[in-house]
């Protein structure tokens, strides 16, 4: 993790010697889930309720889902943008080093400009919390925090994935998009309002359920049950990255440089 650290370090600086570009980003990011946040408050305001969910429920899931994404988006960019690495040759210099190629990949590259997102979605879910009447308790809080922090493991794992594709397509597809993009859209709403094959596919194999619907319905008491099991629901969702580093190291050790 030193060595994790020692990239963060470099790359912060080396973005910040162009502050002013780096704050301009910074600003756009801030209005790209603003749009969106601004569409479901429309819908909220012509229809009043989603399928019994209120409009603060539906902006605590999405401040959740957003900050999951832009934290994932930030530190895990590298994988994000692996197949530059692939086509370029430059994965071969990395497997030299006597260092893990998922801390290497990780440190390739961080973007940080995310910072603007991330500050929206946070003001969103701090208006969502103050708003809604829940009874707060140590364990709900804790259930909170878990929702974002296995989010960004579930939103890494999915770029780890696509990033393993490129061992034999050497160019990302835009498949992993489906789920990268198209989940954090989906996920951003309980996910009680899709078809059940939709419910059952971002709970059982993507595990988006995990960290805000399930997790969600405990904190907003509309579910019964041991704070425990929901505060080990978001938990069980973090485990979805370690077959996602299973298949990485499946991947490297069929890597075949493409020579360039």
């Amino acid at each position: 993790m030193k060595l994790y650290w020692k990239y963060i370090g470099i790359l912060f600086k080396s973005q910040m010697q162009y502050r002013t570009s780096f704050l301009l980003l910074s600003f756009g990011q801030f209005f790209v889930p603003f749009t969106v946040f601004a569409g479901l408050y429309m819908l909220f305001d012509r229809f009043g309720e989603l399928k019994g969910w209120s409009f603060y429920e539906v902006a605590l899931c999405f401040g959740v889902i957003h900050m999951a994404f832009s934290i994932s988006e930030c530190f895990a960019r590298g994988f994000d943008s692996f197949s530059s690495l692939v086509s370029a040759g430059e994965f071969d210099r990395l497997l030299v080093r006597p260092r893990s190629t998922v801390v290497q990949v990780l440190g390739s590259k961080f973007e940080f400009t995310r910072a603007g997102r991330l500050a929206q979605s946070a003001a969103v879910l701090i208006w969502a919390l103050i708003a809604l009447p829940v009874d707060w308790t140590i364990a709900k809080a804790v259930t909170l925090a878990l929702m974002i922090i296995s989010g960004i493991f579930i939103f890494a794992g999915i770029y780890i994935l696509a990033a393993t594709m490129c061992f034999w397509t050497i160019q990302t597809m835009e498949l992993a998009n489906i789920f990268t993009d198209g989940g954090r859209e989906m996920s951003q709403y309980p996910l009680d309002i899709y078809k059940k094959a939709v419910t059952r596919f971002f709970t059982f194999i993507i595990p988006f359920g995990c960290v805000n619907y399930l997790p969600l319905q405990y904190i907003t008491g509309r579910a019964d049950g041991s704070a425990l099991g929901y505060m080990l629901l978001p938990a069980a969702g973090a485990l979805f990255i370690v077959p996602c580093l299973f298949i990485w190291h499946f991947g490297v050790r069929h890597y075949r440089s493409t020579g360039s």
